[in-house]
């Protein structure tokens, strides 16, 4: 059945500066996992929308009883596939993520939302959601249980990175300001640490 989760956040800055920072997050204190970004594509369409996809590189730590479990020689990078579409008439930011690598043992899709607040223009919402998944026969739920809980820790780090970077951004403001409820139901190359990344081949076809 998988793990589903979903959270909604309002972040106390305006719309085009959170989307600014949404592309200077990396490198921030609270990103050490993320070893490499790189841009795959990226397109203006006649409708004004610009379309990205850019590769990820993040560390994959195992839990104690996985590691006993699966081979010692498994990779611990996984790569992550970013697509979004910025649109600027709606103030919109949305965005997919999914892990490219590992899938049999875990999936993880994640939609993102980012629009300006209808009740406060000054504010943005961000809506978050995510699908974890297994195929592991015998310990999909433990390994489902593990990538929820791991997400959730994630994600504590993910919005921290966006204050950093957000606070870079707002020279005479303080850091932007998170609150909300969750619930279980440039840039072509920065420097982060080298890591091998797969080289793209062709113009992807969709976005979200």
């Amino acid at each position: 059945m998988g793990r589903y989760f979903h959270s909604e956040v309002h972040i106390k800055s305006p719309w085009h500066q959170v989307v600014a920072a949404f592309w200077q997050r990396y490198p921030n204190p609270y990103s050490a996992h993320v070893l490499t970004e790189d841009v795959l594509y990226r397109e203006v369409t006649p409708s004004n929308h610009l379309l990205s996809r850019r590769l990820l590189t993040k560390t994959n730590r195992l839990p104690g009883w996985a590691e006993r479990v699966f081979p010692a020689h498994m990779a611990r990078a996984v790569y992550v596939l970013e697509d979004s579409i910025v649109d600027p008439q709606t103030h919109t930011l949305s965005t997919k993520t999914w892990n490219l690598n590992h899938n049999t043992l875990m999936t993880v899709v994640e939609r993102c939302l980012f629009e300006e607040d209808g009740s406060q223009p000054s504010w943005t919402k961000l809506r978050r959601e995510a699908f974890i998944s297994s195929a592991v026969y015998g310990l999909a739920r433990p390994i489902q249980e593990f990538g929820l809980a791991r997400f959730k820790s994630n994600q504590v780090k993910a919005m921290k990175g966006l204050e950093y970077a957000l606070s870079k951004i707002q020279t005479a403001d303080p850091p932007a300001h998170l609150h909300g409820d969750q619930g279980e139901t440039s840039e072509k190359h920065k420097p982060l640490p080298p890591q091998a990344t797969p080289t793209p081949t062709q113009k992807p076809k969709q976005f979200v």
